[in-house]
């Protein structure tokens, strides 16, 4: 398990966000950047899967650095 960070092209609108309501949502400029906390290999494919689906542009993804706990 690990926190992932997932950039895709562009700002997401309202109804894109509901479809990733177990990731943090952070809308820059020119992207959204999707931060997932504590996902397995599953769930990032099925977060993959549903970017696919809704037609959006992966730009990046990233497996963030563990946190000292």
């Amino acid at each position: 398990m690990g926190d992932f960070e997932i950039r895709v092209r562009g700002r997401i609108g309202e109804a894109f966000r509901a479809a990733f309501g177990e990731l943090t949502v952070v809308l820059r400029p020119a992207e959204t950047v999707l931060l997932g906390s504590g996902l397995d290999q599953a769930a990032l494919y099925a977060v993959l899967d549903r970017i696919q689906a809704l037609g959006l542009e992966l730009l990046e993804v990233r497996r963030l650095p563990a946190t000292p706990q």
